[in-house]
């Protein structure tokens, strides 16, 4: 008896309570919440997927708020809507947030070339973290000085992904800077040392300041806390195993956020309802900065083009992925890291949205059917996101 009430938990486990009997669907299609619960288990089961945390958003407010599964799949504890997640990503949606502020207030010119932001150039000021802000790299470049806060935004600032990802770990410009799209998690930090110097505040201070505490999100951070310790999830890899927990990050904009359930619901309404930047900066934020037209966002695929994103006009904002529906722009967000996928998409002009946290390197393989049925979203690129349905993935 015991073990039948573990495996029920497993499946049927869930934290939260409901803020609606019913959801509505970008088509006007209604779907209830315990019919949401049990299509969640079920795509849970089939996928393989350990743990789960779920908002939806009506008219621009939770309707729906829960969480399915296990922080830890070994010791069986549940996950709660406070329970802490790595936010990967997710960190540079916040992140855009934050710079967007500083745009409306005068103080950052999203055109202005960042190093005229500086007295002396970048790589001439000694590194005071581990790695992020050493720009030593930098000294032969004349492209770097091109950089703005627009390009690393939306990710043409020819920065790679990240330095070490290159065959001798240096960081260079790989290409003029506005020419063309390479996600660059090195542009958002770049955006950050720079913005670090120019307000003489860390990155931690300035989210706490402007973000986190304005909104009441008790349990974000982007570095480690140590009241986070009593209640947080691990990240599983695909056979269900446990990835160990990384908490010496320095923060980064770009990876480092720390968050939960409930924080990142608030944050997410919070750009919904225009409180933290006015409407012209929120459209501003979402207006299309470059055509995306690759096969893939990662990898070898990231090299061809396609044109199977034209009908929703795949592009890149200010720090959030756009597509153009029926129903308006949707803006999305990936978070990606070892053991976590995470997914948010907001339709600003309909006030329907979704936030999907999970701590299982499965999850991505479930987010196609739970998108379509939870809000009706049939338009994200699931494909180019990598998202391969787990009907479809090898075992």
């Amino acid at each position: 008896m015991k073990n039948l009430f573990r495996l029920l938990l497993l499946f049927f486990l869930v934290s939260g309570n409901p803020q609606a009997q019913t959801i509505t669907r970008l088509d006007g299609s209604k779907i209830t919440a315990k019919a949401l619960d049990q299509k969640i288990q079920q795509l849970m089961q089939a996928a393989e997927v350990q743990g789960l945390a779920v908002t939806v958003f009506n008219k621009n407010a939770p309707v729906y708020k829960k969480t399915f599964g296990y922080k830890n799949f070994q010791t069986k504890e549940p996950i709660k809507t406070s329970t802490n997640f790595y936010g990967a990503s997710l960190s540079k949606a916040v992140f855009a947030v934050l710079v967007m502020q500083l745009v409306e207030e005068g103080a950052l010119d999203l055109d202005k070339p960042l190093q005229d932001y500086l007295p002396q150039p970048i790589y001439t000021y000694t590194p005071q973290t581990k790695w992020h802000d050493d720009y030593r790299d930098l000294q032969q470049d004349s492209l770097y000085q091109h950089i703005t806060a627009r390009m690393c935004l939306a990710h043409t600032s020819g920065f790679p992904n990240w330095r070490w990802f290159e065959s001798d770990q240096m960081l260079r410009v790989k290409f003029k800077p506005g020419a063309r799209y390479s996600y660059s998690g090195e542009g958002l930090v770049y955006l950050q040392v720079v913005l670090e110097k120019m307000t003489g505040k860390p990155l931690e201070q300035l989210m706490q300041e402007r973000i986190f505490a304005p909104l009441g999100m008790t349990r974000s951070s982007y570095t480690w806390q140590p009241a986070f310790e009593q209640d947080y999830v691990l990240g599983h890899k695909a056979d269900g195993t446990l990835y160990e927990k990384d908490k010496d990050n320095e923060a980064l904009s770009a990876s480092t956020l720390e968050t939960t359930l409930d924080d990142y619901t608030l944050f997410t309404q919070a750009v919904l309802q225009n409180k933290l930047l006015k409407p012209a900066s929120t459209k501003e934020m979402f207006s299309p900065q470059i055509r995306l037209r690759s096969v893939q966002q990662f990898g070898p695929l990231s090299q061809r083009d396609t044109t199977a994103n034209d009908a929703i006009r795949l592009s890149y904002g200010l720090g959030w992925g756009l597509l153009q529906s029926p129903h308006g722009t949707g803006a999305f967000k990936e978070g990606h890291g070892d053991g976590f996928r995470h997914y948010s998409i907001i339709f600003p002009e309909q006030g329907t949205g979704i936030i999907l946290m999970s701590n299982s390197d499965n999850a991505g393989s479930m987010f196609r059917e739970l998108l379509e049925t939870a809000i009706g979203d049939t338009f994200t690129p699931w494909y180019w996101q990598n998202y391969i349905p787990y009907s479809q993935v090898k075992k």
